[in-house]
């Protein structure tokens, strides 16, 4: 089983050629259009995807491909802080309030949650605080065998503020209590922070590197699994991310 996480930059119709290339069994791709309401080519390509966005040409995708299937699971719920005096609505949130994530069943075996977090540092809950709010309601669904979590996360460790108990680091200790690694750390043994290889080039400049996008694994599938970030003279001319691959080898 390969699973392909990878942020297209946009207009992924005109890019399905190199989309192929990667011969996955599942894509997860950010910044998508919708099918739904774009080109013949590209809706007949997409097959029997699952799609969710903010607007028409901007979502995040699941394309099954070589026969697998993908059914969506419809998650929600919602989360309130608890010990606070305040009577403030920001003390609790639901699913539908948090940007974007896709969960679903992946040949009826694995339960995969694909992600775009949103937001921004202006936000106080930005990017992985969006993440970490999903968890809050989600752990329990999160907490099995054959989970997987994949997507960009616009994340590191190196973002990391004190007074934020929602932080990369915290978020990713949370993960680790339900067994739940990410699969390159996992891999190659580097700490969170201290990645050796980017999946981000900011602006496609090569001297703005990152580490932002993650396959997460609950820890059944992880001695079965390989990871492998696309590489830079290939998938740079096409988008500023690089394509993420997870092969499930059980």
């Amino acid at each position: 089983m390969k699973i392909i996480t990878w942020n297209c930059n946009g207009a992924l119709r005109k890019k399905l050629v190199e989309a192929d290339s990667l011969n996955a069994d599942v894509l997860i791709i950010q910044e998508c259009e919708d099918p739904s309401l774009s080109t013949k080519a590209y809706k007949d390509w997409a097959g029997d995807y699952l799609w969710v966005g903010t607007n028409k040409n901007k979502g995040i995708g699941v394309f099954p491909k070589a026969g697998n299937t993908v059914q969506q699971l419809n998650w929600s719920g919602t989360f309130q802080i608890s010990g606070l005096k305040t009577q403030s609505p920001s003390t609790s949130w639901t699913t539908k309030d948090l940007l974007l994530f896709l969960p679903f069943k992946l040949n009826n075996h694995y339960n995969v949650l694909a992600c775009w977090t949103k937001g921004s540092d202006s936000k106080t809950f930005g990017y992985m605080g969006q993440f970490w709010k999903y968890l809050q309601i989600h752990r329990d669904e999160l907490n099995q065998d054959n989970t997987i979590i994949a997507g960009d996360f616009n994340s590191n460790a190196i973002w990391d503020k004190q007074d934020r108990w929602w932080s990369h680091t915290d978020t990713i200790n949370e993960l680790a209590a339900i067994n739940i690694v990410s699969l390159y750390h996992y891999q190659t043994g580097e700490e969170q922070g201290q990645e050796t290889q980017s999946t981000l080039y900011h602006q496609r400049n090569e001297a703005k590197p990152y580490h932002i996008d993650y396959v997460f694994m609950s820890s059944n599938l992880l001695a079965y699994s390989t990871l492998e970030v696309g590489k830079i003279n290939k998938w740079l001319p096409v988008s500023d991310h690089m394509p993420i691959s997870a092969t499930i080898s059980s």
